[in-house]
């Protein structure tokens, strides 16, 4: 099992960029599929980004493809979401999560952390 931490959320203009990061606690981290996943008020919990366990295949929301990368460092136990040219549809709460299945869907993921605001103005 593993503890999940996310910090670098803020407010940010239109076009500007920020980095996600969520620590993870745990000697298995390597051995998780890690997302990263995004809910507005009022809607539903949506997926944004994956990476794989192994050898750290992506993949992407419609979305946030081209803008948004997701990468790890199993090293430092941590997994990043780097969002560039943001947009006002991009504000949420941001939440990593941790998996052992390979899937874009949040009801695989069985640990959460906390959350992180990220606010876009126009």
């Amino acid at each position: 099992q593993v503890h999940l931490v996310e910090s670098g959320g803020g407010l940010v203009q239109a076009g500007g960029s920020l980095r996600l990061s969520c620590a993870a606690s745990g000697r298995t981290f390597s051995s998780y599929y890690m997302g990263w996943f995004r809910q507005a008020p009022g809607k539903e919990r949506d997926f944004v980004a994956q990476i794989t366990s192994d050898i750290g295949t992506t993949s992407y929301a419609n979305y946030v493809k081209g803008r948004f990368t997701i990468s790890r460092d199993n090293a430092k136990n941590t997994v990043y979401l780097q969002m560039n040219s943001l947009k006002p549809e991009d504000t949420a709460v941001y939440y990593c999560a941790a998996s052992q299945q390979d899937s874009s869907t949040w009801r695989e993921y069985d640990t959460w952390g906390q959350g992180t605001q990220v606010t876009v103005s126009s």
